[in-house]
């Protein structure tokens, strides 16, 4: 389980509660989902591919460490996951973004991909796949395999919320990709839902009750 990287941290714990809270309206349901996303972004990031150069500050010369430019692309798996792109883009806003859209047949909980739109040479770059919620693991298996069908090497993928069920299919079917997520929940009920989770995050960001 070494590509799993649970994110302990206080200030998220705090967000989350939030989250989960059924009184929380959509306005700041969607603000709290940016808000943990950038921080979760901060530890996703120290992998980020990295160059050397020269900066010249009021007084001399010196030599920084920064992100290469057009290295890194964040992919959101619609719909919930576009959630969570603003809080990644505070970050990184020249980021490129691409999209992969996946519904998920309410009878066998599988998902269906009904778009796909990503930059040129994924190949060359670290993709961060977004996700609120890593549940049966079939929506997020479908797009990472979606990404190596169309030449991304090096997949992170970033969840708030998972659960032992879909995090065991993920690693065995992907164990190349590293998972970054801020709280391991119980279980699924018999819908495939997150327990004790926070609901639907794609009507709770959206406000489509």
């Amino acid at each position: 389980m070494d590509k799993v990287h649970l994110i302990n941290h206080i200030l998220i714990d705090h967000k989350i509660a939030i989250l989960r809270d059924e009184t929380t309206k959509s306005k700041q349901f969607r603000e709290v989902i940016e808000e943990i996303a950038m921080l979760e972004t901060l530890e996703v990031l120290k992998d980020a591919p990295t160059k050397n150069i020269m900066v010249k500050t009021p007084l001399e010369q010196v030599e920084q460490t920064v992100i290469k430019e057009n290295s890194i692309v964040i992919v959101p798996i619609l719909r919930a996951g576009l959630g969570m792109v603003n809080g990644v883009t505070a970050l990184l806003p020249a980021v490129k973004v691409g999209h992969i859209g996946m519904a998920r047949n309410e009878q066998t909980l599988e998902p269906v991909e009904y778009m796909c739109k990503l930059p040129e040479n994924i190949e060359d770059k670290m993709v961060i796949l977004l996700d609120p919620m890593l549940a049966t693991g079939g929506s997020a298996c479908a797009a990472i395999q979606t990404l190596k069908n169309r030449g991304a090497k090096n997949i992170k993928m970033l969840n708030i919320l998972a659960v032992p069920e879909g995090i065991k299919r993920v690693t065995e079917q992907h164990p190349d990709v590293d998972i970054y997520i801020a709280k391991v929940d119980r279980c699924l009920n018999e819908n495939g839902y997150i327990l004790p989770g926070l609901g639907d995050a794609g009507d709770r960001i959206f406000g489509t009750y």
